[in-house]
């Protein structure tokens, strides 16, 4: 279902203000008319252009070294298209060959699905619910029933949701097709759930810490059978697991129930666990020179440099809160942007502060690195793009678009895509829109 109104043409530099159909008045046999009436898109490997998961293709938050994006852009300047997006939701999209992917929730409907845009249009290729009733409202009022964020190989589509009490992870085709779900774990909602997964050789790795004992599995990807699974503390955390090669090997790292956790990705055996991080982390780590960063902003502030290589050595530590947005490395500098609006850069090694400066609002999306520039977007719409300079803060632009944002964006041939929010009619609505430079 698609249609022009509903889109921006290229370059006409104005949004649309007109709205898609909301899912709850879509009859089920529409719904199916709507999937069995997409066009086939075939599958395709994920390529450097690609952004197919959360965090990017180095799953690091940096982008590929030949991408660049615009750096100023406004609500009617660099704005190629802008498609509305029905529903409800904090997940970045993903870019997999001509397709932008989502994911959504209409929580009066009680539906989540997966929405599929095309890159060069704005129209909307399919919609696809994932489950049906039986919802499970975060209970933190930043959080969504759709807080995760896809990942495709280029096959398949991952995504987990929660429902009926427990985390599920589910795999569209690239047409839309439902191709399997499983159940990983009871799921007792204390903030909310917004945890991604993580494809590594044949398995989709996921994770869904909480209170009732939550675990992290590795599932087959063709047929969604749990090849081998982790119990986790009774505990609520919200980081995504990710895989580095540190110290000799591949290591699933894990931050938050107290814990710093290395696992064998193939197996989920323990490589090393030690006591540390918060209870309650957000961002998922990043790793170097066989080091990874912990960050947590409950029941402490939390940062620490800790060794990949067993030992359990933290080799610097201090209390600064970068709670939800995740963290960046470039050439042995660590950048993050805290909750509370300060863009910071310390030494990677030693911890030492190299330089901090106050940007602005709150953010709960977290940085990207384009070449050599950090864009961070606040709570508020309001993108910062700054240097990612070893020796000060650079501002560069500053550039508002819609109202609300809390998706982190993404960026593919010179492209960013961004999920934003406005008000309008007292209501909120949910847009999509490809930001490029009128020059390309």
């Amino acid at each position: 279902m698609s249609d022009a109104r509903n889109h921006t043409h290229p370059h006409n530099n104005s949004l649309s203000k007109e709205f898609h159909m909301p899912i709850r008045f879509l009859a089920p046999a529409v719904l199916a008319l709507l999937l069995s009436s997409s066009s086939q898109i075939f599958a395709e490997s994920p390529s450097s252009d690609d952004w197919p998961n959360w965090r990017g293709p180095l799953h690091t938050g940096q982008a590929d070294a030949d991408q660049t994006a615009p750096v100023t852009w406004s609500n009617t300047e660099n704005i190629k298209w802008s498609s509305r997006i029905p529903g409800k939701g904090h997940g970045s999209p993903i870019i997999i060959g001509d397709q932008v992917v989502l994911a959504t929730s209409d929580d009066e409907a009680e539906i989540r699905f997966l929405v599929s845009i095309d890159r060069t249009s704005g129209e909307q290729n399919w919609i696809t619910p994932i489950h049906t009733g039986k919802a499970t409202p975060a209970r933190n009022e930043k959080g969504t029933q759709a807080s995760a964020t896809p990942a495709s190989d280029g096959e398949r589509i991952y995504i987990n949701f929660l429902h009926d009490g427990a985390a599920y992870t589910s795999a569209v085709s690239l047409d839309g097709e439902l191709l399997w779900q499983t159940r990983i774990t009871p799921y007792i909602v204390h903030q909310g759930y917004g945890s991604s997964p993580f494809l590594f050789e044949d398995l989709v790795i996921v994770s869904a810490d909480n209170k009732s004992g939550g675990a992290i599995a590795g599932l087959d990807r063709s047929s969604g059978e749990i090849v081998w699974k982790h119990q986790r503390p009774k505990k609520p955390n919200y980081s995504s697991p990710v895989v580095y090669e540190t110290s000799g090997s591949d290591q699933l790292l894990m931050t938050g129930c107290d814990l710093v956790t290395s696992l064998n990705p193939r197996t989920g055996e323990v490589n090393w666990e030690i006591e540390g991080a918060t209870t309650e982390c957000v961002t998922t780590t990043v790793s170097t020179n066989g080091l990874i960063y912990t960050s947590g902003g409950y029941p402490k502030n939390h940062l620490s440099a800790v060794r990949t290589d067993g030992t359990g050595e933290v080799v610097w530590q201090n209390g600064t809160r970068v709670y939800v947005p995740s963290m960046l490395i470039k050439d042995n500098r660590l950048y993050a942007v805290t909750d509370a609006g300060v863009a910071m850069c310390w030494d990677a090694l030693t911890g030492e502060e190299i330089w901090k400066g106050r940007l602005g609002g709150t953010f709960s999306s977290s940085p990207i690195l384009i070449d050599d520039k950090i864009y961070a977007t606040n709570e508020e719409g309001l993108t910062y793009v700054f240097l990612a300079s070893p020796d000060e803060l650079e501002l560069l632009a500053k550039n508002q678009l819609g109202e609300i944002c809390f998706a982190t964006p993404a960026v593919s041939r010179g492209q960013l895509f961004v999920r934003y929010a406005e008000m309008v009619d007292g209501n909120r609505q949910e847009s999509l829109a490809c930001i490029e430079s009128n020059e390309n």
